[in-house]
């Protein structure tokens, strides 16, 4: 099984500044393998990823939105489908699968909903639960200002740096500036959700 992440840059054709999230996030999707075959922006603001691990899946999703949102006016709709590929094409767009139709229906119901975040699996009692969970989340993390998704994005790149450390990669005052930013963004109940995810998906996954 793999998951597959659909995402489009909100607000991307209201900023003709493509190149301040266009180039940071090239540089991100391209841990993720080769383009085009394991990544690909496409229609200018608009993407897909495949992620060999699922358990990944939401820690990659949650990364790109403080990425994005490190950029004031911006943000990011991502949904997360996970399931089988069937279909392996050149490209990552022109390849199938159940991971991909549960991405791509996933998706076309976002903006509908007026979500950012939202995912879909085989298992319909997981689904149910991290749609609550997601929701929930999401009016959290909808809402981080530029600073405190540098300080998310900084934090979540550098799980073993200290709070001292992230302060002085991010040029800030003092440890005291992370940790109120981490408090303000909920980045303890982000891992906690995170954590949550990974180890309930891995009761499912063969």
């Amino acid at each position: 099984m793999i998951a597959i992440l659909t995402g489009d840059i909100v607000n991307s054709r209201e900023n003709q500044n493509q190149a301040i999230w266009l180039t940071p996030l090239k540089k991100h999707l391209a841990n993720y393998g080769k383009m085009p075959a394991k990544w690909e922006i496409y229609r200018g603001d608009s993407f897909q990823i495949e992620i060999d691990d699922p358990k990944n899946a939401l820690l990659s999703a949650i990364k790109i939105k403080a990425l994005i949102k490190r950029h004031d006016k911006f943000d990011v709709r991502i949904a997360i489908g996970i399931g089988q590929k069937t279909f392996n094409a050149p490209r990552i767009t022109e390849s199938n699968g159940e991971a991909f139709i549960f991405s791509g229906e996933t998706f076309n119901k976002l903006d509908k909903q007026k979500r950012t975040l939202a995912l879909k699996t085989p298992w319909e009692d997981f689904n149910e639960t991290m749609d609550i969970i997601l929701r929930l989340a999401s009016l959290q993390m909808d809402n981080w200002t530029a600073l405190t998704a540098d300080i998310i994005r900084a934090s979540l790149d550098h799980p073993e740096m200290t709070q001292l450390q992230i302060a002085k990669i991010l040029k800030k005052k003092s440890q005291s500036d992370i940790s109120e930013g981490r408090r303000r963004a909920a980045y303890d109940e982000i891992n906690i959700m995170e954590e949550y995810f990974r180890s309930r998906l891995n009761t499912y996954l063969p």
